[in-house]
């Protein structure tokens, strides 16, 4: 019975020694995810001639982007697209775009 207890007594203690290194592991995989993971969002601007660059009207910051196909026919319009904002890039994944015409 002593050496039972003894046994249960040490993977106890292992057990809680431990539980440390699997919540570190999980924060990690966390963070990770959260800065890769980007947006959708909705920006209003003008499309370069080339293609390959938008202008946001809201702030005047011009975004390269990534997937400038997207864009193709919206060369120098004025448009309202749907993006993936990849902010510490400076660039934009374009999912959809519209002509816009902005009220005013």
């Amino acid at each position: 019975m002593k050496k039972l207890l003894i046994l249960l007594f040490t993977f106890a203690v292992a057990f809680s020694l431990a539980m440390p290194v699997f919540a570190q592991e999980t924060e990690t995989k966390t963070e990770t995810t959260t800065t890769t993971t980007k947006s959708l969002m909705t920006l209003h601007g003008t499309v370069s001639d080339d293609g390959k660059t938008f202008t946001n009207d809201k702030d005047q910051k011009a975004w390269t982007v990534q997937n400038p196909e997207a864009l193709k026919g919206h060369e120098g319009h004025h448009v309202s697209v749907k993006a993936h904002v990849h902010a510490d890039k400076g660039e934009i994944h374009v999912v959809s775009v519209k002509i816009w015409k902005a009220k005013g």
